[in-house]
């Protein structure tokens, strides 16, 4: 081990230096002490006072010394809570530390000050004097008033943001419903029931639905998904929308309108930003005689649909083909057809539903066989019902849902009641 010697002369400045702290008087320390001290009385004249807090105060020796009390030395509102607080609490106390006071300055500013007084008795027990501290707080008083500014200032940025974030909500959920159809319009002979569930009310969706005639007691409807979120999403699913209607009283033939919307997307979306959509489209041809309806549809790259029946029983409905639209200039679609009798109901969902996770971590899709399973339990039910069931699961399903869903059900009443239309 080394053992480090000092050497004569540094020795020598050790000692001088703690030779000028001990030459300091103990009157010297109380004067010119880093924080103020004050002694008073118990009836708060001051009775001994050091330099420091006079310098703080601007006040001579001579005009506080027997002159003035301590109360005099603080400001209207410290007065107050010496008064109801802290004399109280000194009294019973006998000392009291770390009160956040302001003191008076003889220019009329206030000085922030934390205080401390401890109670001086005597021999018998008997109180003789007050000695108090005080500190200088005006640095932690700016601080304390930035802190306070930064906190005021996040809590207006806050406000604002809500106020901005429900203004965005109103201006999307308005451009949100231009998107979709106001009602459907009645079909005779045929029940229809819509749904629609924003996954969040802060970003646009890109599902869309619609039903409107073609002309005689014909009516053509789809349902579909248009790739990715927010405004770029939405001019799609407003193409989409137009060029589905636009087509289909061109052509109504399902194939033929597919077509004609792969056409339009792929030749607007050809470059460096691929636009596409899944679709369903179809028609209705109710038969007044047999109060049957006739559907055909053609699909591209959508969930099939399933039919109900008033049996009991459910299956999808096979559309053979049907890319994604607007992927490839030639895609190629195909018709399937079904024919619903009364109580049959002919239902389109879009993948918001079959892709919402399940489970305690939320690591399995809901799944189509599972949609399934759930639609043969209100298979022979009407549309109406069959939405409320299936609005009660996404319900259930909360979190789950990280997309939008749209739901469309149509379908033949069991009794000749009319039409009706539910949303």
């Amino acid at each position: 081990m080394c053992r480090t010697v000092q050497e004569p002369d540094e020795r020598d400045d050790s000692a001088s230096a703690f030779a000028a702290v001990l030459e300091d008087s103990a009157e010297e320390l109380y004067e010119n002490a880093p924080c103020g001290y004050v002694s008073t009385l118990m009836d708060g004249i001051i009775a001994k006072i050091n330099t420091t807090l006079l310098g703080w105060l601007g006040l001579e020796r001579s005009a506080v010394v027997g002159r003035m009390r301590f109360t005099d030395l603080l400001t209207v509102g410290g007065r107050l809570y010496h008064e109801t607080h802290f004399a109280p609490l000194l009294r019973m106390q006998g000392e009291i530390s770390g009160i956040a006071l302001e003191i008076k300055q003889a220019d009329g500013e206030r000085m922030p000050v934390l205080v401390s007084s401890a109670v001086k008795y005597g021999g018998t027990g008997e109180p003789l004097l007050i000695r108090t501290t005080l500190f200088d707080a005006r640095d932690r008083r700016a601080y304390e008033q930035e802190l306070l500014r930064a906190r005021r200032a996040a809590e207006e940025a806050r406000k604002q943001a809500e106020v901005d974030r429900a203004r965005l909500q109103d201006a999307l959920a308005a451009l949100q419903q231009s998107l979709l159809p106001d009602t459907l319009p009645p079909v005779p002979g045929v029940e229809t029931a819509v749904h629609y569930r924003a996954a969040s009310p802060d970003r646009l969706g890109g599902d869309f639905y619609d039903l409107f005639a073609i002309g005689g007691e014909r009516f053509a409807f789809f349902l579909g998904d248009v790739c990715g979120k927010g405004p770029k999403a939405a001019a799609v699913t407003s193409l989409t929308r137009y060029t589905l209607r636009a087509a289909a009283l061109h052509d109504p033939d399902p194939v033929s309108v597919m077509t004609t919307l792969n056409q339009v997307l792929h030749e607007r979306y050809t470059g460096g930003d691929p636009r596409y959509c899944t679709a369903i489209f179809g028609t209705l041809e109710p038969g007044p005689a047999t109060g049957q309806v006739t559907v055909r549809i053609a699909s591209g790259g959508h969930p099939s649909a399933i039919v109900l029946r008033a049996d009991g029983t459910a299956d999808f409905l096979p559309t053979p083909g049907g890319l994604l639209v607007g992927v490839l200039s030639d895609a190629t679609f195909a018709t399937a057809t079904t024919v619903l009798g009364r109580g049959d109901t002919f239902l389109l969902y879009t993948d918001g539903l079959t892709e919402a996770r399940t489970g305690a971590g939320r690591t399995t899709l809901y799944g189509d066989e599972a949609l399934l399973e759930f639609a043969a339990g209100h298979a022979g039910r009407s549309p109406h019902d069959v939405i409320e069931a299936l609005t009660d699961l996404l319900d259930e399903l909360g979190d789950g849902l990280e997309d939008d869903t749209a739901l469309l059900a149509l379908g033949v009443p069991t009794l000749d009641l009319g039409t009706r239309t539910t949303a």
